[in-house]
């Protein structure tokens, strides 16, 4: 089986038990060869915040689910963990959402010269991504983001300490 269905059919599988829990699926992927193999889920509150216990339980019913399927022909490793402060951003929503934090932006092709950009994220209009890096608005085609993550800000750090 392919990573890209692996993924998919775990997914599957784990919608049903992160809803339940209130939880949302930031991330899941398939990492290493053979014995080494690490199945990688980052999973957090629609809020922001999640537990180890919270974690802990995401795991133990993933991996009575996985036990009942057969994805991997070998041992691997399950890693069920909160996707940080510089969690990656990929859904529309979630660009939305996290509008008025800084964000990085990498492009698969120049975007005016440039591949990467830092600046405030400022949502998404039409097909493409908008931030607005130091005195201009950079919209960014959503089909040409290879990778898009929050920027840890002191702030961010901050607040999480307070909570």
């Amino acid at each position: 089986m392919k990573r890209s269905d692996i993924v998919s059919e775990v997914g599957m599988l784990l919608q049903p038990i992160t809803r339940s829990m209130g939880l949302e699926t930031v991330d899941l992927q398939v990492a290493g060869e053979a014995q080494r193999t690490v199945l990688r889920v980052l999973v957090d509150r629609p809020d922001g915040g999640i537990t180890v216990e919270e974690c802990a339980k995401v795991s133990e019913a993933l991996g009575r689910q996985l036990d009942l399927y057969d994805f991997f022909p070998h041992a691997y490793t399950l890693e069920v963990s909160s996707p940080g402060l510089d969690r990656p951003l990929r859904t529309d929503e979630e660009f939305r959402r996290f509008a008025g934090r800084r964000a990085e932006v990498v492009a698969s092709e120049p975007v005016g010269g440039q591949r990467r950009f830092r600046g405030m994220l400022l949502g998404v209009v039409g097909d493409a991504v908008v931030l607005q890096v130091e005195q201009r608005q950079v919209q960014i085609p959503k089909a040409q983001i290879q990778q898009a993550r929050l920027v840890v800000q002191m702030d961010d750090l901050r607040a999480d300490l307070q909570r």
